[in-house]
């Protein structure tokens, strides 16, 4: 494995880190002053320094670079991709700068993968062209959905139409004033298997019958212009030519969609507690307590070098599975793809924690970005599978690699 990022990955780390220190950081106070705040995200708006940010970005030709696909992103691979990723993870406004933010990358994969040509140039052309957002609609209330298998919400063919019906949540990006279509996974054959039982539906928002009840709140914020909505879908009829692929192809799909967004999500996660772990130390040194600056008290030098310690095992874990995404596929480096999302967010968390507690009062405030990075890495263990799903594949794939080894041993 050689991690050394390739001459095309290495122009696109340094244009990008130049970017968010030039552009991205320095606009953050402007973007949230822009805010309309509350609620009710019908009022929402999206803030001008964001679309002036992204057109830079595209003419700079920051843009799309998570699609390795010809003639769509930038032809990244996963494992070149993943340092660009990470250096987006320093500013929660930077994914949408450079059309990289989630679930917009996700939604184009599958489109990219498993789209109609008619789904593409309705769908796909005007969110690689960043001109709308969309939103994934799959976890619900009423069940657990670390088990996707538990779904309730159906969508059924009936003649040349599919209806759906259903209740979702923490559908990301669904109160964007730009958001335009979701898409809708549902049961649509509970009698056929497991895994080909759902599937993936695109749905217009203005469609009759989708219902966005609100925005659900994360530690007391809204994550405003994008949001977390949920929302009703009753009696919803779409034509069948919506059906992404084919019917009972939902789990299929989005196997195909997980893989490089879980990395995707580490690595963005790791920049955030790269940039912790910056503020951390920028503290340590300036303040001033009992005739010392912070970095020569008590036990902070040990937090400073386990918090180093700590981001690096997480970022060769995790472009080790990007490698081997690249080089095995998705179905090779599962245990490796479990293994980050687990390790990634518990780390960043760590670190954060380390950082608010080094700032003291100013860390729990809004004055730093600490609370904010605090909470995506804690909603980062929960959201594309909760820690003890990841666990209990990680322990299923060694338990078989194990017993593959001993009875491979039994018989030489």
């Amino acid at each position: 494995m050689d991690f050394a990022p390739s001459p095309k990955a290495a122009d696109f780390i340094a244009r990008m880190r130049a970017f968010m220190r030039d552009h991205v950081l320095p606009a953050e106070p402007g973007y949230a002053d822009e805010l309309v705040g509350g609620a009710d995200w019908r009022r929402w708006k999206q803030p001008a320094i964001m679309e002036s940010l992204k057109e830079r970005a595209r003419r700079e030709g920051l843009w799309n670079l998570f699609l390795p696909h010809a003639g769509l992103g930038a032809g990244l691979s996963n494992a070149d991709y993943a340092p660009v990723a990470e250096l987006t993870g320093h500013s929660l406004i930077a994914p949408e700068v450079f059309n990289c933010n989630a679930p917009d990358t996700g939604n184009m994969e599958v489109l990219a993968l498993y789209g109609s040509e008619e789904q593409k140039e309705r769908w796909l052309r005007p969110l690689l062209a960043g001109e709308i957002r969309s939103a994934f609609c799959m976890t619900e209330p009423e069940v657990a959905s670390s088990d996707a298998t538990n779904m309730r919400a159906t969508a059924v063919l009936e003649g040349n139409e599919v209806v759906l019906n259903g209740r979702k949540w923490w559908s990301s990006g669904l109160g964007h004033p730009h958001c335009r279509v979701a898409i809708f996974m549902g049961l649509s054959d509970p009698a056929a298997d497991k895994h080909r039982r759902h599937s993936m539906v695109l749905v217009p928002l203005d469609t009759p019958g989708v219902r966005i009840e609100r925005m659900v709140p994360s530690f007391g914020v809204y994550d405003e212009p994008s949001g977390h909505g949920e929302v009703t879908f009753d009696k919803v009829r779409v034509p069948a030519s919506n059906v992404i692929a084919g019917i009972g192809r939902g789990f299929e799909i989005a196997q195909g969609r997980l893989g490089p967004g879980r990395i995707h999500h580490c690595m963005r996660v790791i920049g955030a507690a790269e940039r912790a772990l910056s503020l951390l130390c920028a503290r340590a040194d300036s303040r001033v307590a009992f005739g010392k600056p912070l970095s020569a008290l008590g036990g902070n030098a040990d937090v400073i070098a386990n918090a180093r310690m700590a981001i690096e095992q997480a970022r060769l874990l995790t472009l080790k599975a990007a490698w081997m995404m690249d080089t095995v596929g998705a179905k090779g480096a599962m245990s490796e793809i479990s293994q980050i999302k687990v390790v990634a967010p518990n780390m960043a968390q760590k670190v954060i924690d380390a950082a608010i507690q080094v700032h003291g009062g100013a860390g729990v405030s809004d004055d730093f970005p600490l609370t904010a990075l605090m909470g995506y890495a804690r909603i980062l263990r929960i959201a594309d599978g909760p820690d003890e799903v990841h666990r209990g594949l990680v322990a299923k794939l060694e338990l078989r690699r194990q017993r593959a080894l001993r009875e491979g041993e039994a018989a030489a």
